[in-house]
């Protein structure tokens, strides 16, 4: 099963890019964020029309997530994270899918720090940690994936660089989290499988970034202890990002075995 993450600034805008990409790709299940759209507006007789099921939740400005699935559609098992249930920021959806549970997830970016949205972004983490905790406990295998808005390392997750040393995503707090989720036995799959390489999934569109190869890693594929022996690949499809009219951000990716 190919499983893929894809943050993709605005599903209608980028609609040709993610036709395109999953022609190409062919992922079996994907995870998209920043759908920038109302949950009526979500194209889905075209992503229907490509060979794929969806579940959403969709939303204006800057969030919005979805699954889609190719097969058997996915069963949506919730369609906010739990912890708060005063936030309406439609940030977390998750549904079972061939038999893994996959938890789609746009994080909060936090900017300007220090204020109510770095908080609001750290609130959310601990959320997040504390629901994949009950997840850990059901022994089901789960693929926790979507734009974590935080750079694990600042050494290769990241290039050379000071420009972004104060901003909310390479601070220590959300950092320190995503270890946690580390010390919880989830497991990063690209950075497992490629241990001392550069590899982003983020580009900004200003100052050159996409030309000179000044990228970040944003986007993560978290895997619980069931799922650590079926990896089998994981990678970031960073030609999507040179196509014109490109997100900003491309699709990271993991293949995992047949379950035994």
């Amino acid at each position: 099963m190919k499983i893929a993450t894809f943050n993709i600034n605005n599903v209608n805008r980028r609609l040709p890019n993610l036709l395109a990409w999953l022609k190409v790709a062919k992922p079996d299940v994907v995870c998209l964020q920043e759908l920038k759209a109302d949950t009526n507006a979500f194209p889905v007789a075209a992503i229907e029309d490509a060979g794929y099921h969806a579940v959403w939740q969709g939303q204006r400005t800057w969030n919005g997530v979805a699954i889609l699935s190719r097969g058997a559609a996915p069963v949506l098992i919730r369609r906010k994270l739990p912890g708060d249930a005063s936030d309406d920021q439609a940030r977390y959806i998750e549904a079972a899918v061939g038999g893994i549970v996959i938890g789609c997830l746009y994080l909060p970016n936090g900017n300007p720090r220090p204020g109510p949205k770095f908080d609001y972004k750290l609130n959310w983490f601990d959320r997040l940690i504390r629901h994949a905790r009950k997840l850990s406990k059901e022994q089901v295998p789960v693929v926790l994936a979507g734009d974590y808005n935080v750079v694990p390392d600042l050494t290769l997750d990241i290039y050379p660089t000071k420009s972004w040393d104060k901003d909310a995503l390479t601070q220590p707090q959300p950092r320190a989290r995503f270890q946690t989720l580390q010390d919880d036995g989830w497991l990063d799959a690209i950075r497992s499988l490629h241990p001392g390489a550069r590899i982003y999934s983020y580009w900004d569109y200003k100052w050159g970034r996409w030309e000179k190869d000044g990228g970040l890693r944003l986007d993560h594929l978290m895997l619980n202890a069931p799922l650590h022996k079926r990896l089998k690949a994981a990678g970031v499809d960073k030609w999507v990002r040179g196509e014109p009219g490109a997100s900003d951000h491309a699709p990271a990716w993991i293949q995992l075995k047949a379950a035994r």
